[in-house]
């Protein structure tokens, strides 16, 4: 479909009357669009897209069959308060996904960056927060208030506990289940997840430099090594490293904390180096 200035609605379509429609945006067959709906510039709807509640979807984003997205969240606390759903530009939404909009007990707001995406059968929970450039293999599934980095894949089917943390070009595997927090840079494999290295893979795709990797190699074992206290050795790596800001990244990540502990290696030799 090449969008047009003024929006395409099929004749099957049910667009509410208080929806906003941007230039260019085309709904296919069968979809449903509700009245606080925002669509912004040039979004597809393919056919048999439900798109209802507060939801935002950035320009170009488009959205593939039987796909849902800001019907009330799946928590039981849950009691009708007005929340978003806020997706980004340029996303590509597959077959079956399924969004839903923020609680009270998360901010009200569930949102995706931009140039994320979503294959099908993937699931966002309520609360979520998601960054950029992302992607999500077919059945990925995030529980409640998960928060998402720029950058990060992760395979088909795993599954991630609500109020984990993944950062920024982490990488986990297929199947994986996540019940922690994954550090930046980090891959997580295994039915309990748990570290295996780092994303060198990605890093390399993505343009970081020999030192930069080599840096961050070794503020990755300096932090698992066993000996003295966790805090301890972030304290003694952010000593080390602090003029690389890809390993201050993993600093920053782990000085925050949140709900969960961190996801460690099960085996320092599987620390890749």
């Amino acid at each position: 479909m090449t969008p047009t200035s003024v929006p395409v609605i099929h004749p099957t379509a049910l667009v509410a009357a208080g929806a906003s429609l941007g230039a260019g945006v085309s709904v296919g067959p069968f979809c449903l669009v509700g009245e606080n709906v925002v669509l912004g510039e040039g979004v597809i709807l393919h056919s048999h897209v439900v798109v209802t509640g507060h939801t935002t979807v950035g320009a170009r984003t488009q959205i593939y069959s039987f796909a849902a997205l800001g019907h009330p969240p799946q928590d039981m606390k849950y009691r009708g308060e007005v929340s978003k759903l806020i997706v980004g530009a340029d996303c590509v939404i597959r077959e079956g996904v399924t969004m839903h909009p923020g609680t009270a007990g998360g901010g009200l707001l569930t949102q995706t960056g931009d140039h994320c995406w979503f294959l099908a059968q993937s699931h966002v929970a309520h609360d979520c927060k998601i960054g950029s450039n992302v992607i999500f293999s077919n059945n990925v599934m995030l529980a409640g208030h998960v928060q998402v980095g720029e950058h990060v894949i992760i395979g088909g089917g795993a599954a991630v506990h609500q109020f984990s943390r993944i950062g920024a070009h982490a990488f986990i595997g297929g199947l994986a289940g996540v019940e922690n927090d994954v550090i930046p840079f980090g891959m997580a494999l295994g039915n309990r997840a748990s570290l295996a290295g780092l994303n060198i893979v990605g890093l390399k795709r993505r343009g970081f430099e020999r030192e930069q990797i080599h840096a961050l190699r070794r503020a990755y074992r300096a932090l698992f090594t066993p000996g003295g206290s966790l805090k301890e050795r972030v304290e003694k790596v952010a000593a080390e490293f602090a003029d690389q800001p890809a390993v201050m990244q993993i600093v920053d990540f782990v000085r925050t904390g949140g709900e969960r502990s961190l996801v460690t290696p099960r085996d320092l030799a599987d620390a890749e180096a």
